[in-house]
C-alpha cells in the first residue's frame, strides 16, 4: 500500500546557505525591471501600479518556475516575478520570516511550522517530477540498479563500480574497476527529504543508520549545494553518482540509471512512468502527499509533487491578485512547458483542486 505522509509529520529545519540558479541552460534570460506606469509598454493594474513578487525555495522545480515567470512576464509586463533557487529548507525559513511573497518546497510544511506563520499558509502542488540517479561513466550508457544495490551504494557498502552486486544487475556489461564517488546535497533540501524517505521505506538498515530528513548525516560522499551543484559535481567527477531532479539530467544530457520498483521491474524515468506513479494515489484534502515506495508494475519508484507556499492573506491587494493570476496561469497555460523541462503536467482533476485552493488567497 502507498504510504501517505501528512503535513503533521515533524521535519527539522537546518541552517542553509542561499544558492541562486547556476546553469544558464536552466535559467531564463535576465528580465528587465517592469516599466513604470505611464511608460511605453506598461500594463498596470486598475490602480495604475506595477507589481513585483519575490519567491525563494526548492531547486527541484526551479527551471520550470523560472520558465513560467519569464513567459508570464512577457505576456504581462506589469508583473515581475523573481525566484531564487535556495533549497527547500531556506525557502520555508524565508517564507516563515515573511521576507518573500511566496516560498517553495519539495517537502510540505509541518503543523508546527505552519503555526509560526501568522498570515496563514496555503500549500499548492504546482508540478511533479522524478528523482533520478545520475552518473558519470563515459563508456556506460545503460545502467540498471536494484533497490538493494543503490541503497548499498549510498550506505557505503558498495564502493566500486565492478562490485558483484552491480554486475548481477547488469549481466553481460563490462563494468569499470573504478571507485564510486557518491555526490549528495550539502544544504537543507526537499530533494534529500524525498530521496531519504524512499531509502528509509525500502531499507531497514538505511532507516536505522541514517533516516529521512531535509539534512542527514551521509555515510559517505561529497556534498554540493542545490540540484545545480550536485549536477555540476557529477559532470566534473568521473565515477560519480548522485541524486537530482530528472529535468537537470535531461537539460545537461547526463545518463541516469534504470531503477527497480516495488514490483521488481526495472523502470526508466519518463513522463509516462512518473505519471503512472501519480495515478496510484489520490491527493488528500490538504493537497499534501509523499509517495515513499509507490505501487504499480510500471511506476517509477521515486516521484514527488513539489509545492508553492502562499500566505492566506496579503496586506497588499495588488500582490494578492497578481500572485493568484500567476499561479492560475502556471496551473493552466504554464503546464505545457513541463514535459520539455523534464516535469510532469498535473492531471486536470488535480489542477481544479489546486485552483480552488488558490481562490482562498485574499487581501487583508
Amino acid at each position: 500500500m502507498i504510504a501517505l505522509i501528512s503535513n503533521k509529520r515533524k521535519v527539522l529545519l537546518a541552517p542553509l546557505v542561499a544558492l541562486t540558479l547556476g546553469f544558464a541552460a536552466c535559467a531564463p534570460q535576465q528580465q528587465a525591471p517592469p516599466p513604470t506606469p505611464g511608460e511605453e509598454g506598461a500594463q498596470a493594474p486598475a490602480n495604475g501600479q506595477a507589481v513585483s513578487l519575490t519567491g525563494a525555495g526548492a531547486s527541484f522545480p526551479a527551471p520550470l518556475y523560472q520558465r513560467w515567470f519569464s513567459e508570464y512576464n512577457q505576456e504581462h509586463p506589469n508583473v515581475q516575478v523573481t525566484y531564487q533557487s535556495v533549497g527547500s529548507g531556506a525557502g520555508v525559513e524565508q517564507f516563515t520570516q515573511g521576507t518573500v511573497d511566496f516560498g517553495a518546497s519539495d517537502v510540505p510544511m509541518t503543523d508546527e511550522e505552519i503555526a509560526k506563520v501568522n498570515r496563514g499558509v496555503v500549500q499548492l502542488p504546482m508540478t511533479a517530477g522524478s528523482i533520478v540517479l545520475a552518473y558519470n561513466l563515459p563508456d556506460l550508457e545503460d545502467l540498471r540498479l536494484s533497490r538493494e544495490t543503490y541503497t548499498d551504494i549510498f550506505l557505503g557498502n558498495i564502493t566500486r563500480w565492478n562490485d558483484p552486486a552491480i554486475a548481477k544487475d547488469n549481466p553481460n556489461v563490462e563494468l569499470p574497476d573504478q571507485e564510486i564517488t557518491v555526490v549528495h546535497r550539502s544544504d537543507g533540501s526537499g530533494t534529500t527529504g524525498v530521496f531519504t524517505e524512499h531509502l528509509s521505506a525500502i531499507s531497514p538498515e538505511w532507516e536505522q543508520k541514517v533516516g529521512a530528513d531535509k539534512t542527514v548525516s551521509w555515510p559517505r560522499g561529497i556534498g554540493a549545494k542545490g540540484n545545480e551543484g550536485v549536477t555540476a559535481q557529477i559532470q566534473q567527477t568521473q565515477g560519480a553518482i548522485g541524486y537530482i531532479e530528472y529535468g537537470y539530467a535531461k537539460l545537461q544530457d547526463i545518463p541516469v540509471a534504470t531503477l527497480e520498483n516495488q514490483s521488481g521491474n526495472f523502470i526508466e524515468p519518463t513522463e509516462e512512468t512518473a505519471s503512472n506513479t501519480l495515478d496510484a494515489v489520490e491527493l488528500p484534502e490538504d493537497l499534501v502527499a509523499i509517495l515513499p515506495d509507490p505501487e504499480g508494475e510500471n511506476s517509477y519508484p521515486i516521484v514527488t509533487y513539489t509545492w508553492i507556499l502562499a500566505y492566506e492573506q496579503y496586506p497588499d491587494p495588488n500582490k494578492a491578485q497578481a500572485l493568484k493570476d500567476v499561479l492560475n496561469w502556471s496551473l493552466t497555460e504554464g503546464q505545457q512547458y513541463a514535459p520539455e523541462l523534464g516535469y510532469i503536467p498535473l492531471p486536470d482533476s488535480v489542477v481544479q483542486r489546486v485552483q480552488a485552493a488558490v481562490d482562498t488567497i485574499e487581501a487583508q
